[in-house]
């Protein structure tokens, strides 16, 4: 049951662009809220004006509102007082693309949601990653490495979603997002932290 572990704490959601992930992200906010967070919408540039198959831009800010009474951050300049207001209890970045993870391991921050992470990381509070990426194994993996070594970071367990055809491809079990917070927030890795295929 997820009721009642994470009340009052204050989670910055950061929805990066693997639009196909996004149903089941909202549905681990609603998890998330379930189980007493205060939810702080955060999103990326792309997510916040790319249209795309999976869903209308408005339709998903339209749930944003819905699921938090705190605005939606969608500016470097909004995400900025993040670190020296210290906002928030925990960040989860779900889904969490390969672009967003090259550029949190190299200190890049040109998007919203790498303004939330980095600020929110110099308060030395925990951030959780919630990976989707075809790359993860390939070209991204030397990434994934770094910040699977990186104080105050955490991941959701997660599985290779396709071997056979895509082998680089990573894919978070977003089932797992409370579960991880909770061990987070205690400064603890969730494990088993890879899980075998489907």
């Amino acid at each position: 049951m997820n009721e009642e572990r994470l009340t009052g704490v204050k989670i910055g959601v950061v929805l990066t662009g693997s639009h196909c992930t996004m149903d089941a992200a909202r549905q681990q906010m609603t998890q998330l809220k379930q189980a007493g967070a205060i939810i702080y919408p955060i999103i990326s540039s792309t997510v916040d004006t790319t249209d795309n198959r999976f869903y209308p831009v408005a339709e998903l800010k339209q749930f944003l509102r819905g699921i938090s009474d705190q605005p939606i951050i969608n500016t470097i300049v909004g995400a900025e007082p993040i670190g020296p207001g210290r906002w928030l209890d925990l960040v989860v970045v779900m889904p969490a693309t390969g672009n967003t993870i090259a550029k949190l391991a190299n200190g890049i921050v040109d998007t919203p949601a790498l303004m939330a992470i980095k600020a929110h990381l110099r308060n030395q509070r925990p951030v959780v990653i919630a990976i989707s990426t075809n790359d993860a194994l390939g070209i991204n993996a030397r990434n994934l490495g770094a910040l699977l070594n990186m104080k105050n970071i955490y991941f959701v367990p997660f599985r290779q979603d396709d071997p056979y055809q895509k082998g680089n491809s990573l894919v978070a079990n977003l089932d797992q997002v409370v579960d991880t917070a909770v061990c987070a927030l205690q400064g603890k890795q969730l494990q088993p932290l890879i899980l075998g295929t489907l």
